[in-house]
């Protein structure tokens, strides 16, 4: 029996030691939260709805989300896309609604919200966007490449030359005879 205790008193020093020496288990790296670019495809929607500034972004549970941009932007699509410094809605599959932040520019000066977001499921190549009682159907492949800021809108102006009729040597005669 004494040679038991012996070896009991033994043993279980170095049982401690072993068990104290071991290291905990190597625990695996946070995975990076997903973009909202791979977020917009999981829910069928393009990834270049929203520019490339995007800084921040929260997605609840439910769908609510909001985006934060660098700055206020613009995007050249098919139209002119204003897009503000946070942009608001509901995601679902499919869809985007409750959509805050986004404007669309159309006859040269007018500025109206973008209020819904949607494309066909099964996908197809269209998108559809709703701009109060209006929906406008788009092809989807532009809205497929995220695209980057501009920080104004292109005008008329800039894209049309406007000739002038009368030179203003020719108004000065004209005005003096």
């Amino acid at each position: 029996m004494a040679k038991l205790n012996y070896l009991l008193l033994l043993i279980f020093p170095l049982l401690i030691l072993s068990a104290s020496s071991q290291s905990p288990p190597p625990t695996a790296a946070p995975t990076p939260a997903p973009t909202v670019y791979e977020i917009l495809p999981k829910y069928g929607l393009p990834s270049g709805l929203l520019p490339d500034s995007v800084t921040n972004y929260t997605l609840t549970e439910d769908g609510d989300f909001e985006v934060t941009l660098a700055k206020p932007c613009y995007i050249e699509f098919d139209y002119t896309v204003y897009y503000e410094k946070t942009i608001s809605g509901k995601l679902s599959i499919g869809s985007i609604t409750n959509l805050k932040g986004i404007q669309v520019q159309r006859f040269f000066f007018l500025w109206f919200d973008v209020d819904e977001i949607k494309v066909d499921l099964p996908p197809s190549d269209s998108i559809y966007f709703t701009v109060g009682i209006i929906n406008k159907k788009l092809d989807l492949d532009q809205f497929v490449t995220v695209r980057s800021c501009k920080d104004k809108a292109v005008s008329l102006r800039q894209v049309v030359q406007v000739p002038t009729l009368v030179d203003d040597d020719d108004i000065s005669m004209i005005v003096t005879e």
